[in-house]
């Protein structure tokens, strides 16, 4: 018969293994219930970016003569129109002027991501409404014609649009955490629009941006270079914005972070669309970043007594989309430390005045 004592210990080792079990299979349980709810509210959040058209907010100004834009394979180069809007003030259906415009060009061969800043106060052809302005396009036919406009205008295939408005860009960034930057200098502007709701009051320095703070940033154009350096500010910190995103923090939580932007944003890619990009994300990196267009190539007009930009050479501008697009900026640059130990993001701390415009012809 076996001794008593080795009796307790098999039962006790038993006992352990099938609690070990039990853990694991809890600890499994858990995981993959985690991973199941993060899959449907990914999914729920994404399918509510793209908006039928009832509840579109560009509904009343769609022009649909235009041409839908084109389908991404998957293979070639992607190029999403990112737009920022201020509906401060707008009345039922009436459509914001896009504030910023930024075209995100994607390489899924290279896994190198460009962002182009558009100026918007650039004298364009937009089509079937003759000459105007960049971001009045979205006014006068929606996300389509901007679409076509700004690829016509870069030599490019805009296939995608995102549209956010300052509170879904308020809402992005507090739902990462927020973003330490390096804010160049002070910054104050008083806007008595909206009961001074988005004022303008920053300190110089390196800093933690809540949603707030980094609107405020992001918007600040009163200095000598205006909307110049404002494009730049917007470049620089969405690269941040970008990093963060890709913090495994981050990627744990997106699904609540889509929850929380997903009442702001509005799309034309479909769930399918974005799980293809999702499928590259980690995998990108920041190659470049440019003004279009670059300021000599630009010259100060004026069009029914309004300050506009004028193109001097629309082919000579498509060039330097290519020659853009062809680069690689982090090549040259110094390791950026790492997710743990961060290097600084800063704004754009050495910009200078823009030498005299050449007069308009």
């Amino acid at each position: 018969m076996e001794p008593r004592s080795t009796r307790i210990k098999s039962r006790r080792r038993r006992l352990w293994l099938r609690w070990t079990l039990i853990s694991v299979l809890s600890v499994m349980t858990l995981a993959i219930g985690y991973i199941a709810f993060q899959g449907v509210t990914i999914y729920n959040a994404l399918d509510n970016f793209s908006k039928d058209e009832s509840e579109s907010r560009f509904q009343a100004v769609v022009d649909k003569t235009v041409q839908a834009p084109p389908e991404w394979e998957g293979k070639e180069r992607v190029n999403i129109l990112l737009l920022g809007g201020d509906a401060r003030g707008l009345e039922k259906n009436q459509v914001a002027r896009s504030d910023s415009m930024i075209v995100v060009s994607i390489d899924p061969v290279t896994k190198r991501v460009h962002l182009l800043s558009v100026l918007r106060d650039t004298w364009v052809d937009i089509p079937g409404h003759g000459k105007g302005r960049a971001n009045s396009a979205i006014t006068l036919g929606g996300p389509n014609l901007a679409m076509k406009t700004i690829g016509d205008l870069l030599g490019l295939d805009i296939h995608y649009y995102a549209y956010v408005d300052f509170e879904g860009f308020k809402a992005l960034v507090d739902a990462i955490g927020g973003v330490y930057f390096e804010v160049e200098k002070d910054m104050h502007y008083v806007d008595n629009a909206d009961g001074n709701r988005y004022d303008i009051h920053l300190k110089k320095g390196y800093q933690l941006l809540d949603g707030d703070k980094a609107l405020q940033y992001v918007r600040f154009r009163h200095d000598a270079m205006s909307d110049f350096t404002r494009t730049e500010r917007q470049r620089e910190f969405l690269k941040a914005v970008a990093k963060k995103l890709q913090s495994t923090w981050n990627v744990v939580r997106m699904g609540q972070i889509l929850e929380k932007v997903e009442p702001y944003v509005e799309t034309n890619m479909q769930v399918s669309d974005i799980l293809k990009l999702g499928q590259l994300g980690l995998k990108l990196h920041i190659a470049g970043s440019a003004q279009v267009p670059p300021m000599e190539l630009i010259r100060d007009d004026r069009v029914g007594g309004a300050a506009v930009l004028a193109v001097r050479d629309t082919e000579a501008l498509k060039a330097y989309v290519q020659e853009v697009l062809a680069s690689d900026e982090t090549e040259q640059q110094p390791d950026a430390g790492t997710e743990d130990a961060p290097g600084r993001t800063s704004g754009p701390v050495t910009s200078k005045p823009a030498e005299s415009a050449e007069p308009a012809a």
